[in-house]
């Protein structure tokens, strides 16, 4: 039975059972076949299934098939090395690290702003929300400029715009020049958020993606706390405006990193190498020139602009976009305005509030831990009950146990801030929420990428629109529902809301999503 429980150990290219040509690869689209009749890792069981069948090329473990299949051209990214794909997760995560952290920065900063403005603490917050709708708004033009340009010169330029409008943030002297750099660094910050999982499918097997995958979300759902907690320590003793230039720091980082060692990561595997357009200058990959002068997406703009209009159309990505936007909703909404809530409650100050921010970066780092060996664990139990076929559905297993996790944590926390207990009994549901989050997240993110491989930029952006546009509408009325009703019923209907989704949404998936899948067909994109 294949295993997928240690990607690592099966990552490079060594075994071929009858070395395939071109043309053999070219018949065997391994990505579609699981996609509409279930994926297949185990050699043994193939073989069985398909006997007299095409051969096909195997991990180093010998017996784990490699899906999509690698071509044997060099320049394809599935044969880089695995240092060099490592430095590309990370150069992503890191990337997508930088969205929510710059955003929730203002979470805190928000506390001298609103002196140094004369305006109210919930005002200077609403600088918040246009921030965090364009975080999920960005990503759809992502996806559509990655088809149409490239992957490359998509990040390069969005991280262009990035660093220069985080500058502007920082360098802003009233809050209406805030806001507006605010806003447009939401869009262009948000490239490796809403596309991540393009560049993730573009060079990872099947078999590792579920690993990768909780790799680049522990970035993101870390980001949200680490910028409250630097913030807090700095706004300590220093300016507001600093938080921000370190924020502008961090995003120059990931510009220079992408300049130095990134490259395109996509590759039509539906023609042989010796069709495939020459790749001469990278610095002409960078800024996108040599994608256009080749047409090496083949996409029009018409067509790449319909793509994410058509995987949206897709029951199961609806579904799972909405579950999405009323679980994670609370999260922004929590990370955005807690301060406000503890600061009279325990009587914080910033120094105070940064400490407090260490409790959903703990969490996130056990929920990525947990993760690490859960959601392939579960993929391995579904195959050994299934004959070694595996369906995306087996991914949303993991959702039922993050599930309670986050009800018992919405819900404590709604009691603490209420009743006044001790801020670590609220350190501790607040932790809770956070770790099923960090579960479930991984779990959506792979169950629409196994479901649809070639809308992966597509799927990855309508799930962050998702999570962004829940945060965007509950920072409007969040501070305000809490303090007219009281945290124990805001908070109670919040935890209600999430197990509503879950059985209206997530429940007939797991069930029927096979059949849904089947029944709307494939994307059927001109490109991966």
């Amino acid at each position: 039975m294949s295993s997928i429980t240690d990607p690592e150990k099966a990552d490079d290219v060594a075994h071929l059972e009858t070395p395939p040509t071109a043309d053999d690869l070219e018949e065997v689209d391994l990505d579609q076949l699981g996609e509409s009749q279930g994926y297949v890792l185990d050699a043994a069981v193939y073989r069985a299934e398909h006997a007299g069948g095409k051969a096909l090329k195997t991990a180093s473990d010998g017996h784990t098939i490699l899906i999509p299949q690698p071509s044997d051209d060099p320049r394809d990214p599935l044969n880089w090395s695995q240092n060099h794909k490592n430095l590309l997760l990370f150069i992503i995560s890191w990337a997508a690290f930088l969205p929510d952290y710059g955003s929730a920065t203002g979470a805190v900063t928000l506390l001298p702003q609103s002196a140094i403005w004369n305006m109210s603490q919930d005002e200077v917050n609403h600088s918040q929300v246009g921030n965090v709708f364009m975080l999920g708004a960005g990503g759809v033009f992502v996806t559509i400029l990655g088809a149409y340009f490239g992957r490359l010169p998509t990040i390069f330029w969005f991280l262009v715009m990035a660093f220069w409008t985080a500058a502007w943030c920082a360098g802003s002297k009233t809050f209406n020049e805030f806001m507006a750099a605010r806003i447009l660094n939401g869009f262009f910050s948000t490239v490796a958020q809403g596309g991540g999982l393009m560049f993730l499918k573009d060079i990872f097997f099947f078999h590792e993606h579920a690993r990768k995958i909780n790799i680049w979300s522990a970035f993101i759902i870390l980001s949200p706390y680490f910028g409250p907690l630097i913030a807090a320590f700095i706004i300590n003793t220093l300016s507001w405006q600093i938080p921000f230039w370190v924020y502008t720091a961090m995003t120059g980082l990931a510009l220079l990193l992408v300049v130095l060692f990134a490259d395109e990561t996509y590759y039509n595997r539906h023609i042989p190498p010796s069709k495939q357009p020459p790749r001469t200058s990278r610095f002409l990959r960078l800024i996108g020139v040599e994608q256009m002068r080749t047409n090496l997406l083949g996409n029009t703009f018409g067509e790449a602009c319909w793509r994410p209009i058509k995987v949206l159309t897709r029951p199961t990505v609806l579904m799972t976009v909405l579950y999405y936007l009323f679980t994670f909703a609370w999260v922004v909404g929590i990370n955005t305005t807690l301060s406000i809530f503890v600061t009279p409650l325990y009587n914080f100050g910033p120094k105070q509030i940064g400490f407090f921010y260490f409790t959903p970066i703990v969490a996130a780092i056990l929920g990525e831990l947990v993760g690490h060996w859960l959601h392939d664990y579960m993929a391995n139990l579904y195959m050994k009950r299934h004959g070694g076929h595996f369906e995306p559905e087996a991914r949303l297993v993991v959702i039922w146990m993050s599930e309670p996790f986050m009800l018992a944590g919405l819900i404590g926390l709604g009691f603490c801030l209420e009743r006044g207990y001790h801020f670590m009994v609220t350190s501790v549901c607040w932790g809770l929420y956070v770790f099923g989050i960090m579960i479930m997240t991984v779990g959506v993110n792979a169950y629409n990428l196994d479901s649809y491989p070639e809308g992966s930029g597509e799927v990855a952006a309508w799930i962050n629109f998702g999570r962004t546009t829940g945060g965007f509408i509950v920072s409007y009325f969040q501070v305000t529902w809490a303090q007219s009703l009281g945290t124990e019923v805001s908070f109670g209907t919040q935890a209600a809301i999430c197990a509503f989704v879950f059985c209206l949404l997530i429940v007939p998936l797991q069930f029927f999503g096979r059949r849904m899948r089947q029944w709307s067909g494939p994307l059927h994109f001109k490109t991966n």
